[in-house]
């Protein structure tokens, strides 16, 4: 799938761990709850970071290439966690939704365990990642509709 593997700003590919973190970390809440609670007996955790809120700094460069300068700051819920055989999740979402960051790093240490990561993959990854895309493609139907072309319009030198 085209949207895990590329990275719409980088010409160089995406790990599929930095694929699939990006798909969940994007993942509408609810859509991510509902295709988590499709996956039935999901093994047990223990936290090594609860889920907690802060800040972070989101930097810019003008035009995409000049200096970096500060944009703002964003609110950032992350969270760690270990599963029984050992395997880490992480998470790092943007917002305040503390359930949205646990669900992300559950997802992220299935992913990484041999008997969930196919299972995950079909069931939660793939459609969100079609849902993500489906979003971007509505938001761009959206805003080319107010495209201006000047190159069209007169000049009025006439």
């Amino acid at each position: 799938m085209e949207s895990i593997g590329k990275s719409p700003t980088h010409a160089q590919p995406m790990t599929a761990r930095q694929g699939w973190m990006r798909v969940l970390a994007q993942a509408d809440p609810a859509e991510l709850d509902h295709a988590l609670r499709a996956l039935d007996a999901l093994p047990a955790h223990q936290w090594l970071r609860k889920p907690e809120t802060g800040m972070a700094m989101v930097r810019a460069r003008s035009g995409g290439t000049g200096s970096q300068f500060n944009l703002g700051e964003l609110t950032v819920t992350r969270c760690a966690l270990l599963l029984a055989d050992g395997t880490m999740g992480v998470a790092y979402v943007r917002g305040r939704s503390q359930r949205h960051a646990e669900q992300a790093a559950l997802a992220d240490a299935l992913l990484q365990t041999g008997q969930w990561h196919d299972r995950v993959q079909d069931a939660l990854i793939e459609p969100l990642a079609r849902a993500a895309d489906e979003r971007r493609d509505r938001t761009a139907r959206i805003a080319a509709q107010s495209k201006v072309d000047f190159f069209t319009l007169a000049r009025g030198e006439d």
